[in-house]
């Protein structure tokens, strides 16, 4: 069995059926999804129907983003909220003007259940953004932290490499786990498009809503699989560009 963690979709649900074919995905397969399907392109209500459908036939695993988040509040209250309508929430309105009212209240579900981290076995660590409680997940006092912040990858990046771990500066957060995989932060910004690895912090965030692709990772074998880059797929949309 693999475990396969794929990155940021914003409803690139063309580009996610290629990249899991690509991936050659199989029901003995574990699938951890990091958020943010929603927010960018024009499936979004598409790109839920297909995850919900998904996990009655394989063994998924669903964390919240950001996005996720900001449309099920928007599904929930109808709140105009200028900032994310600015950052993809234009394309989801859109998508959700079209559904029915049994579509609309089964993807609130979806959105009101999915889970802020998860930790494997292995002492493997996902979550969407990151954490800032020096003792771990499970002592965080904020729970959006776990689909908003950012410095958790920002100390990773800023890391010297050749402090060790052992070194009494190096920094606690990153000592609870053997590994951390995230997303909401594209690598496009450091002129990446394959995940990238900082410290013991993998991001898989490519860059899908914008211009990069979108990528599924094996965590045991570090390989890689990836769509062609989204924006290909939609060329009359112009994403989160």
């Amino acid at each position: 069995m693999r475990t396969l963690v794929i990155g940021d979709i914003h409803s690139g649900l063309k580009a996610l059926e290629q990249v899991l074919h690509r991936a050659a995905v199989s029901k003995e397969d574990k699938l951890i999804f990091l958020g943010d399907y929603v927010d960018g392109w024009s499936q979004a209500v598409e790109t839920v129907d297909f995850l919900i459908a998904l996990e009655k036939t394989h063994n998924c695993i669903y964390l919240r983003g950001n996005h996720d988040e900001l449309c099920l509040d928007w599904l929930v209250k109808g709140a105009d909220n200028p900032m994310w309508m600015q950052h993809g929430g234009v394309s989801s309105v859109n998508s959700y003007n079209k559904a029915d009212k049994s579509t609309i209240a089964k993807h609130i579900r979806f959105f009101e259940r999915l889970k802020n981290y998860y930790l494997d076995g292995d002492n493997r660590l996902y979550l969407h953004a990151g954490f800032t409680n020096v003792k771990g997940v499970k002592h965080e006092y904020f729970p959006k932290t776990f689909y908003w912040d950012r410095t958790l990858w920002e100390l990773a990046l800023s890391l010297n490499p050749t402090l060790q771990e052992e070194h009494q500066y190096y920094p606690k957060r990153l000592l609870h786990y053997n590994e951390i995989f995230i997303g909401h932060t594209p690598v496009t910004r450091l002129g990446k498009s394959t995940p990238q690895k900082a410290a013991n912090v993998w991001n898989i965030d490519t860059g899908a809503a914008f211009m990069g692709p979108l990528s599924v990772i094996d965590v045991n074998s570090k390989e890689i699989w990836q769509s062609d880059s989204v924006h290909t797929f939609y060329p009359e949309e112009v994403g989160r560009n």
